[in-house]
Parts: structure tokens; sequence; C-alpha cells
């Protein structure tokens, strides 16, 4: 009895017009799957932009399908709402801080985990034009802020699963988790509100203060 991938290639073999179809809906696929990011991209991008010039509040939807070329209803098949679009990167920050935990070496204890996780994930961020406007935005405008916040709890629990892969003790995955989160979020305000050039330096003087916080005297 031939098993499942046998049986595909006898398939194949026997209707090469079969494969040249399945590769056709592959191709086609890709190709309706590259313009949808396309359009979500420029949604985003036109949304953001409005944003940082007009603010999140004083921007309209139609307002964002002008800029983006586009119309409402392919708005709302991308986004849920404005609150929806401007909280999109949280998602992206889970993914990012998912692979940083995976990225450092199995043998790491725990402190230099965390350590190593903060400085990848804040390099990367920062090195995003996109991404730096995103959090300008977000420290002036307390209802973007609002919205990301609204996703944080989904990728605290989704870095706590990452770190629970490195860690045999659950309690200190989740500690690990939120203190990242933590940490990050304070080295980015020390770079926005000290000027920084260097963002190492920020995360070191968070890592200073935290250590000094929690030492015993």
């Amino acid at each position: 009895m031939l098993g499942g991938k046998q049986c595909y290639s006898r398939l194949m073999r026997s209707n090469p017009r079969l494969d040249d179809s399945v590769e056709a809906g592959a191709s086609k696929l890709t190709l309706k799957a590259r313009k949808q990011e396309f359009v979500r991209d420029a949604i985003w991008t036109a949304a953001i932009d409005l944003f940082a010039e007009k603010g999140f509040g004083e921007t309209t939807v139609d307002d964002i399908v002008d800029a983006a070329g586009t119309s409402r209803r392919t708005f709302f098949r991308y986004f849920e709402s404005k609150r929806d679009l401007v909280a999109q990167p949280i998602e992206s920050y889970g993914a990012l801080l998912t692979k940083a935990i995976e990225s450092c070496p199995a043998a790491a204890p725990a402190a230099k985990l965390f350590r190593h996780v903060v400085l990848e994930v804040a390099q990367r961020t920062v090195s995003d034009s996109r991404m730096r406007k995103v959090m300008a935005i977000a420290a002036k405008q307390p209802a973007v802020r609002e919205a990301q916040l609204s996703r944080i709890a989904e990728v605290q629990d989704r870095v706590a699963v990452a770190f629970a892969r490195r860690c045999e003790d659950k309690l200190t995955a989740h500690v690990l988790a939120s203190l990242t989160l933590s940490a990050l979020s304070l080295t980015y305000r020390v770079w926005f509100s000290k000027g920084k050039k260097d963002l190492a330096s920020a995360a070191r003087q968070v890592f200073s203060e935290l250590a000094q916080a929690i030492c015993e005297e």
C-alpha cells in the first residue's frame, strides 16, 4: 500500500498538467498574500503618519483610507478599528521577544538570558524607523498607549511560555516575562526622554537601577 507522499508523486507523474496546476495555484496564492500584505502595510503606514501629524483622536478612518488610496471597506477587512490598528505592532513585538529568547545560548543562566533578551529586542525595535515613530506617538498620546497596553497581557503570556521552555520553574518564567517587558518599557523611556544615542547605555542604566531596587540590604 502506497503512503501519502508516494501516491502524490505517482499522481503527479501520471498527470503533468496537474503538477503545473498545483504550482500555478501556489504561485497565485503567494501573489494574493503579498498583495494583502502590501495593502495592509499601506494602511498602517498612512495611519501612523497621520497619528504623528494630527493626533490619534483627530484622525478619522476616512483620513486614513484617503491617505492610503483605499476604501473604508478595505480598511475594515484588515482592522477592526483605529484602536486595533495602532495595537498591531504589539503582535510583532511578541514574536520578536520569543525569537530573542530562543536565540540565547541554552546554557545561559536566567540573569544572562534576561539581559540578552532586553538588549536584543531593544536594539531591533529602535533600528526600525517606523517602530521608533510608533513609540514616539505612544509616548505623547495616551489613547495610543492605552490601545497597546490592552494587548500586553497576551504578549506577557506568550513570552512566559517561551521562557518556560528554558526554565524548570514556571514561576521563574513568569517573573522573567514580567521583568523583561518592564525593563524594555523603561529602557525606551530613558532613551527617549534623555536623548541617549546609545540604547545599550540606557538599558545598562535600567539594569543597574533594577539591581539596586531588588538587592537585599
